[in-house]
């Protein structure tokens, strides 16, 4: 018996002794543990800036899906008890590039998908189906020819549309030629002072192409697991202020497990082409006493957001 409890003390006095450990001690010992791993990565972070700033050709993507969906059944405290609803966005983001000792050749596309739907099962006039929210299509191709280590004679085709509703209608082409400075490698400044705004409309009343100036700022990185991107793009009409346009996009994944992460989307668009066409659509004659105009319109700044699942190649 004396010997059984010898071996349970000699079995718990160092469990004991390990459980006596304070906080600050255990935080003490993970404190250099942490110090090594961003070492690491700093190491890590290095290669990869070199590598990325080897000549040739550069590729990317990352996306982000966002889901929501919900249905109520006999759930009288709401107004309407019978309701099965959803929200469903998509964004991706991809890039290839090519960098060479002498030029450059950088493509990009963005692109912003989202239905919704909300069917009131009690109302039988109402629709059922998902219907199409956000919509926003971006393809850009620059190339640039260096004359300084930071500095290049460029020409720009840019491209805007939506491709769930209204193809082109409108759509926006701009083509010009500048210059483009490259202050870090994922930083691209573009401005074109002699850029041509083609506009693609069924509304040849509002809708209107014109000369201007172009000017593009993108800057995509990737630091860790965390991805990053936003692109400015705006035109300034030579013609006409009302003629101008500007589109700025924010993007963000962070990657958690083999790819799969949390990824956040922000857009911002000043266009007042497309407001003065909104408010013609939704005019009526009977009830409104102003006939919309550019002099009158309301231009507001559109805005959209989505939040959710993110995967990055």
């Amino acid at each position: 018996m004396k010997k059984v409890v010898l071996l349970i003390v000699l079995f718990v006095t160092p469990l004991a002794l390990f459980a006596q450990e304070t906080e600050e001690e255990l935080k003490a010992k993970m404190g250099p543990k942490k110090d090594s791993i961003a070492a690491i990565q700093s190491r890590v972070d290095a290669i990869q800036a070199q590598i990325d700033a080897l000549p040739g050709w550069k590729y990317g993507a990352f996306g982000t899906i966002g889901v929501n969906l919900s249905s109520f059944d006999n759930w009288y405290s709401q107004g309407s008890p019978n309701v099965s609803s959803g929200n469903i966005g998509i964004t991706a983001n991809g890039f290839a590039n090519l960098k060479e000792e002498k030029f450059f050749w950088r493509n990009a596309m963005s692109a912003n998908l989202s239905w919704v739907k909300y069917d009131d099962q009690d109302d039988p006039t109402d629709d059922d189906s998902f219907q199409e929210a956000t919509d926003v299509f971006n393809i850009s191709s620059l190339y640039g020819r260096n004359i300084a280590k930071n500095l290049a004679a460029s020409a720009l085709a840019e491209y805007r549309t939506t491709i769930l509703n209204n193809f082109n209608d409108p759509g926006y082409l701009d083509v010009g030629v500048g210059a483009t400075w490259t202050p870090l490698e994922n930083l691209v400044v573009v401005v074109h002072p002699l850029n041509y705004n083609f506009v693609f409309s069924k509304e040849d009343a509002v809708f209107e192409s014109s000369l201007g100036a172009k000017i593009l700022v993108d800057y995509t990185k990737k630091i860790g697991k965390l991805n990053l991107k936003s692109n400015l793009s705006a035109f300034q009409s030579y013609k006409s202020s009302d003629l101008s346009n500007w589109t700025w996009i924010n993007s963000a994944g962070y990657t958690l497990w083999k790819g799969i992460g949390l990824g956040f989307e922000y857009g911002l668009r000043g266009n007042k082409q497309e407001a003065l066409s909104n408010a013609l659509e939704n005019f009526n004659p009977e009830t409104d006493t102003t006939v919309p105009t550019f002099d009158n319109v309301d231009n507001k700044v559109q805005s959209y957001w989505l939040l959710g699942i993110n995967y990055s190649f």
